[in-house]
């Protein structure tokens, strides 16, 4: 069986994400079309130097490739939620011991990828509106979290680890929406075909997912973070993609459109309050398992979509299962 370049390895991977968005497929490629005639339009060559043309046909900001050569062949990978400097330099040991490793894969988002995530935020409009919400409350909070995030970043040395895989030499690329459409995707299938009546139901059918059974053996089970697990769930929403946390105002504009229970990969404090305050039971089903969960399906679809087979070295948290 012949081996896959990068490119088609991660172009596999766009196009399952955009296939799985919550959105669906025709708004991400009406939302690429626009994205196509913004750019047409640019007549400032200083702006149109520094546009970023992957976002003509990716429209995920935070998952790109970060460094090497796209026609590399790749025959196995290693994968990390967080695969940064340390992981990079843990790459090259490997090698160094023969494990012929081509290709890495941090989950979060790295380098280039990480300046400008908050991008994907966008997708959280839609999603929020999916459950109810007016379009203009969902976008209206939407752009004041995206203001918080991007401020938050800022800062950030992004570069660090796209410069170690330069100097390592190492092919190294971030994943992030790509995997966590996946996830959301597969539970909100799960839910639907399940139809769990409690909170409890819904606890015993994350629980059965072996990815969450295996972060369970490490003493980070799904928890129950607002409500009873005797409570009924009532409209249930899975909140897995779009970048990060939304706004703490949309839980509220959600609990008034009705949603009884939200299945997140974690909630900080402030929206943990504000569920608890609109009576929102809140199942945390778990940050790493959620992203294992969806490294784990996005790796399948590629496997699927290209016929080709690779293998995955797991490291940083990543319970790799091969579905």
């Amino acid at each position: 069986m012949s081996e896959l370049t990068i490119k088609e390895f991660f172009n596999a991977a766009l196009e399952a994400a955009i296939e799985v968005d919550p959105r669906g497929k025709k708004v991400v490629l009406d939302i690429l079309l626009k994205v196509k005639k913004d750019y047409e339009k640019i007549t400032d060559e200083k702006k149109k130097k520094y546009f970023d043309l992957e976002s003509l046909k990716n429209p995920y900001a935070d998952s790109r490739i970060l460094y090497g050569d796209t026609n590399k062949k790749v025959s196995k990978v290693i994968c990390g939620i967080d695969l940064g400097v340390g992981e990079l330099t843990l790459t090259d040991r490997l090698n160094e011991k023969g494990h012929n490793i081509d290709f890495a894969i941090a989950h979060h988002p790295e380098g280039h990828a990480q300046a400008n995530f908050y991008d994907v935020m966008n997708m959280q409009a839609e999603i929020i509106e999916s459950y109810g919400v007016p379009i203009n409350k969902a976008e209206s909070v939407t752009r004041k979290r995206m203001k918080e995030v991007e401020f938050s970043v800022s800062p950030s040395n992004h570069m660090r680890a796209t410069d170690a895989a330069k100097l390592l030499d190492i092919a190294y690329a971030c994943m992030h929406t790509f995997a966590d459409n996946h996830v959301e995707s597969y539970l909100l299938n799960v839910m639907k075909e399940k139809s769990p009546k409690t909170v409890s139901d819904i606890l015993s059918i994350i629980g059965d997912i072996e990815e969450y059974e295996m972060a369970s053996q490490n003493n980070n089970p799904p928890k129950v973070f607002v409500g009873n697990e005797k409570n009924r769930a009532g409209k249930i929403m899975v909140d897995m993609t779009g970048g990060t946390t939304p706004d703490v105002e949309a839980m509220t504009h959600l609990a008034n459109a009705g949603v009884g229970t939200i299945i997140v990969m974690h909630l900080p404090e402030a929206h943990r309050k504000e569920c608890e305050k609109h009576h929102v039971n809140v199942v945390c089903a778990g940050h790493i398992a959620s992203d294992s969960l969806g490294l784990n399906l996005m790796f399948k679809a590629i496997r699927e979509k290209t016929k080709k087979s690779f293998e995955v070295v797991a490291c940083s948290g990543l319970l790799y299962i091969e579905r």
